[in-house]
């Protein structure tokens, strides 16, 4: 793949989160009380601040992983050709920059969950 193509993709694949993120918040609209009054203090703009936080936060930390995976992945292979006893210490390190991403969605998900 080209790198224009791929720059294409993820920016597509960010809009996408990013969409999902915004609109996600009228999935879990807030219900009327028996008065049929909303509850005070609730402007109906925090729930987006919180969806784009979470679009934010679960995009960059896919995109860190990525970019920290394509070195690591690089590196690994021509490592591998040389050395192929190296597999358990080089899957250690492709295994690394994961968590970022697992900490992202989990980031992603306690925003949400104030929504």
């Amino acid at each position: 793949m080209k790198r224009k193509q791929v720059v294409k993709a993820m920016v597509v694949g960010m809009f996408l989160v990013a969409m999902v993120c915004i609109f996600a918040p009228a999935a879990f609209a807030q219900e009327e009380d028996h008065a049929g009054v909303a509850a005070a203090g609730d402007s109906g703009f925090s729930g987006l601040g919180l969806g784009i936080g979470a679009g934010l936060a679960v995009g960059l930390a896919g995109i860190g992983t990525g970019i920290a995976q394509s070195g690591v992945g690089a590196g690994g292979t021509g490592a591998l050709a040389e050395k192929p006893e190296l597999f358990g210490n080089i899957l250690i390190l492709f295994a690394i920059p994961e968590t970022i991403v697992l900490f992202g969605f989990v980031l992603g998900f306690l925003i949400i969950g104030k929504v």
